[in-house]
């Protein structure tokens, strides 16, 4: 059975056709339109191109935002005006097949569990560290959404009280310590510092108006002591957040996506320190593996088309 899943993100939109192994077998990418009625034709679009050309069972949509139980209405989205907007509606009105909305970490998660790093488990946590920190939680071989749909924020638990704020109206939430931005800010402070440290950091904000994380990545790798620095105050920020989330939920596998995740056993090995010392009962309990995601930024197409066809 085939599928076509579709990934909104902020730049681009980004659709393919999967097969039951979850492989693409066709993509497509165009830019995000800014415009909210021009970005559902858009997705309506690529997929009936991609319905055209394949024999297809549903198509199954990933967006950033908190997805109703039904998979039909984004309650709230944090980069696209929209509040509670009945996407799927609007786009069955153009495309002939069973249409189903995912949460875009959700549909990331999935993809890991059914095909990736997380797929010999039953019960596993993605975290995904972009510009925030996504997460998806699989219970007992099932994508657990809670009584609204909207289970598994786990970038949106209070971290640090009365911490810097975030955009989703609170304070002191994981993503501000624990992502992709985090690692830039945290970079930025260290530049700030002055001294041999922060030397090479602020030769690089001085030679480029910025830090970006990428170059962030690239000197963490040359082995420059500020930018290991700023990783390390990261990975412990996550690595404890997943300590607590062992309390809660005791998965076999965290599986650690995003940009910062190509870092691989670099960034693995201060967060399992850090999950280690925040673990309640360490030592005398079983404790979760660490991996790094295995399927990029193709994850949330192909786990929006499964969820797709398992809803069908």
């Amino acid at each position: 059975m085939l599928n076509v899943g579709i990934d909104i993100g902020g730049t681009k939109i980004a659709g393919g056709v999967v097969d039951a192994d979850g492989t693409i077998l066709e993509k497509v990418r165009v830019e995000t339109p800014v415009d909210t009625a021009a970005l559902a034709s858009a997705v309506a679009d690529m997929a009936n191109h991609l319905i055209e050309h394949h024999d297809v069972s549903a198509v199954g949509v990933a967006a950033a935002g908190f997805i109703d139980k039904t998979h039909s209405v984004v309650i709230h989205a944090p980069n696209i005006a929209w509040r509670d907007y009945p996407l799927r509606e609007i786009l069955q009105r153009d495309i002939s097949l069973p249409v189903s909305i995912e949460n875009d970490a959700n549909a990331a998660g999935w993809a890991e569990f059914r095909f990736g790093a997380g797929r010999d488990v039953d019960d596993m946590v993605m975290l995904t560290l972009g510009t925030g920190v996504g997460g998806a939680v699989m219970v007992e071989g099932e994508l657990f959404r809670g009584g609204h749909g909207i289970a598994g924020e786990l970038g949106h638990v209070r971290f640090i009280r009365d911490g810097v704020p975030c955009g989703c109206g609170q304070n002191g939430c994981l993503e501000q310590y624990a992502s992709g931005r985090a690692l830039q800010r945290e970079a930025n402070a260290i530049a700030d510092e002055g001294g041999e440290r922060g030397r090479a950091l602020a030769e690089l904000r001085e030679q480029k108006g910025t830090i970006s994380g990428p170059a962030v990545s690239r000197l963490v790798l040359a082995g420059d002591e500020g930018a290991r620095e700023a990783l390390l105050r990261v990975a412990t920020a996550l690595g404890e957040a997943c300590g607590g989330f062992q309390a809660v939920l005791d998965p076999e596998l965290f599986v650690i996506g995003g940009g910062v995740a190509q870092l691989g056993e670099t960034l693995l090995e201060p967060v399992r320190i850090a999950y280690e010392t925040a673990l309640p009962g360490y030592g005398d309990r079983p404790v979760a593996d660490f991996a790094i995601a295995k399927l990029g930024n193709d994850a949330g197409l192909i786990g929006a088309a499964d969820l797709a066809g398992r809803e069908v």
